[in-house]
C-alpha cells in the first residue's frame, strides 16, 4: 500500500473510533519509527497564524530525524492520530473543544472536533500502537491542590498508558516537588535527560533531582523495552532540559511568577483558572519571551522523541 500522509482507510475508520492515516499505518506496519504530538498546544496554547507554522515546524523536526509524526486530535466524532495538511488547518483555525481522557468519548459520541491534552494524546498513540509522544510540559500538582484538590488528568493517564512522554518536565507554576510524589505513587519511572537536576520548563533546573538519569537515545530505548518487559504497565517521562540558548532568564521568571501569583490571590483567581492565568500573564509580561522558550523546548523535545524512537525501531 502506498504512503498518502494524511488520508484515511475507510473500511478502517468505519470499524473503530480511533483511526490512523495511512501514513502513520503503513509506518507502524513497517517498523518506521513514529510520534505523536499533542493539538492542544496549536488550538488552544498558540495565536493564529503562528499556530500553524508551528505545527509544520513540530512535524519537520520529527522528520529530520528519520520518524513519521503523528499529530493527534479528534475530527468529525473520530479520533484522528495524524493529520492532513487541511486537518492541521483545521485544528490551528480555532472552536475546538479542548479534549481530556474523559471527554473523549463525549467528543466521539456527539461527533465534535476537538484538541487533545497530555492526557488524551497518550491515550490515543498507545490505542494506535504509538510508543513515544513529544510535548512541552506535563500537567502536574497544582500549588494549592490542598484546598482545591487540583491535579492534571496527565499524571494518572500515565500511570495506567504504556507511552513513552518526552516533555520539558513541568511548569515552574506548579507543585514540582508533589508532582514527583503523585509519579512515584504511580509508578511511574522519570528519567533526566543529560541532567541531574527535573526541568521546570521555562527554567532548565526546577530546584528537585531527577529520579534518574540517562545521556543518549541508546540508554532510553534500553530502559523502554526493560520497563515495558516487566510487570508494571505505566508510561514512562523523559524530561529533557530546554537548550541553554532558549532558557527564560532567571530573575526576569522569578519576578513574572511572583507578579503572576500576586495577581491570582488579588483577583481570587482558583482551580482549573490558575495555570491559564498565570501563563498569559508570563507570556504578555514578558514581551513574548516566556512564548519563545515555550517553542524551543518543544521543538527539542520533538527531535529528541524521534531520534529515542529511532533507537526503539533498530
Amino acid at each position: 500500500m502506498p504512503h498518502v500522509p494524511g488520508s484515511f482507510d475507510s473500511t478502517a475508520e468505519a470499524a473503530s473510533p480511533v483511526v490512523a492515516s495511512l501514513e502513520v499505518a503503513n509506518a507502524l506496519a513497517d517498523g518506521t519509527p513514529v510520534v505523536a504530538l499533542e493539538s492542544t498546544l496549536l488550538a488552544h496554547g498558540l495565536p493564529a497564524p503562528r499556530n500553524r507554522t508551528v505545527a509544520d515546524e513540530l512535524e519537520a523536526a520529527v522528520r529530520v530525524h528519520g520518524a513519521v509524526p503523528a499529530t493527534v486530535a479528534v475530527l468529525d466524532g473520530r479520533a484522528r492520530v495524524g493529520l492532513s495538511p487541511a486537518e492541521l488547518d483545521r485544528v490551528c483555525g480555532g472552536g475546538l473543544a479542548k479534549l481530556s481522557v474523559r471527554d473523549l468519548g463525549v467528543a466521539v459520541g456527539l461527533r465534535r472536533d476537538g484538541a487533545t491534552t497530555v492526557a488524551a494524546t497518550a491515550a490515543l498513540a498507545a490505542a494506535a500502537g504509538i510508543a513515544v509522544f513529544a510535548t512541552g510540559g506535563l500537567g502536574g500538582v497544582h500549588r494549592e491542590a490542598r484546598e482545591s484538590w487540583d491535579v492534571s488528568a496527565d499524571l494518572a493517564a500515565l500511570a495506567v498508558t504504556p507511552v513513552l512522554v518526552v516533555c520539558s518536565g513541568v511548569k515552574s507554576i506548579l507543585d514540582v516537588a508533589a508532582t514527583l510524589e503523585v509519579l512515584e505513587t504511580a509508578s511511574v519511572p522519570v528519567l533526566g535527560y543529560r541532567t541531574d537536576a527535573f526541568p521546570g520548563f521555562y527554567r532548565r533546573d526546577s530546584g528537585v533531582p531527577a529520579p534518574w538519569r540517562v545521556d543518549d537515545p541508546a540508554q532510553v530505548a534500553a530502559v523502554w523495552r526493560a520497563h515495558r518487559a516487566l510487570p508494571a504497565g505505566s508510561g514512562l517521562v523523559l524530561a529533557q532540559p530546554v537548550p541553554t540558548t532558549d532558557e527564560l532568564d532567571a530573575a526576569l521568571h522569578d519576578r513574572l511568577l511572583a507578579e503572576g501569583l500576586d495577581l491570582l490571590a488579588a483577583r481570587g483567581v482558583r482551580g482549573k483558572d490558575v495555570t491559564p492565568a498565570l501563563l498569559q500573564h508570563f507570556h504578555a509580561a514578558s514581551a513574548g519571551a516566556s512564548m519563545a522558550t515555550n517553542l524551543a523546548l518543544v521543538r527539542s523535545n520533538a527531535e529528541l522523541a524521534a531520534r529515542v524512537a529511532a533507537a526503539l525501531a533498530r
